[in-house]
């Protein structure tokens, strides 16, 4: 059994003391599905590729399906899962099972906004999607190639007031980089207790 198996993820992550940051009255809270499935070569992870959009600080980037929480939502696994429905057309209740819950990350220093990602494993062979006018395309990425550095890439991004290069993951020709690069470092560190996340 492998570090990325889907055996040996169910198991660490259904393990896994979640972190949690504290939160005020102020702070905004949104949610992310990491959807999981076997692939040919190994366990792969669905990434959404935003449509471009200008003035969206998110515009054309690579992550997984998810949004803001909304005053209706059950709680924040429930945005995970409306987000994907309404995001992608993946109803993640009928097509996937549900693993757990990783710990959250901060947005950025400047956001007083908490993201807190769901873990699921798709159960249905390539169920049919819909995209919303919010994406572009999905993609598949190997997960045992990132966790390898394999396709550990760079690229310069704008950060505030300037250009600087961030690490990222290959995928399709795409980046994965950023806050949904951080996640997985965090996933990687609870399925290894060796991983070493790389320098940035």
């Amino acid at each position: 059994m492998t570090v990325l198996s889907i055996e040996h993820i169910t198991r660490q992550v259904g393990e896994h003391d979640v972190e949690l940051y504290a939160t005020t009255p102020t702070t905004r809270e949104a949610a992310v599905a990491a959807v999981l499935r076997q692939g040919a070569s190994g366990t792969e992870a669905l990434f959404i590729k935003r449509a471009s959009k200008d003035g969206d600080p998110w515009s054309g980037d690579m992550a997984f399906p998810g949004g803001h929480r909304e005053a209706d939502d059950r709680d924040l696994r429930h945005t995970a899962e409306r987000e994907t429905w309404e995001e992608i057309g993946l109803d993640l209740d009928e097509h996937a099972r549900y693993i757990g819950r990783l710990n959250q990350v901060r947005a950025n220093p400047r956001i007083e906004m908490v993201v807190s990602p769901f873990l699921y494993v798709l159960e249905t062979h390539e169920p049919e999607l819909t995209f919303s006018h919010e994406v572009a395309n999905v993609h598949w990425g190997d997960l045992v190639a990132m966790h390898t550095g394999a396709n550990l890439t760079s690229r310069v991004f704008p950060s505030f007031d300037k250009h600087r290069s961030f690490p990222g993951y290959g995928v399709d020709g795409e980046i994965v980089w950023g806050l949904t690069y951080r996640m997985l470092q965090s996933f990687f560190e609870v399925l290894d207790p060796a991983y070493e996340p790389p320098e940035d």
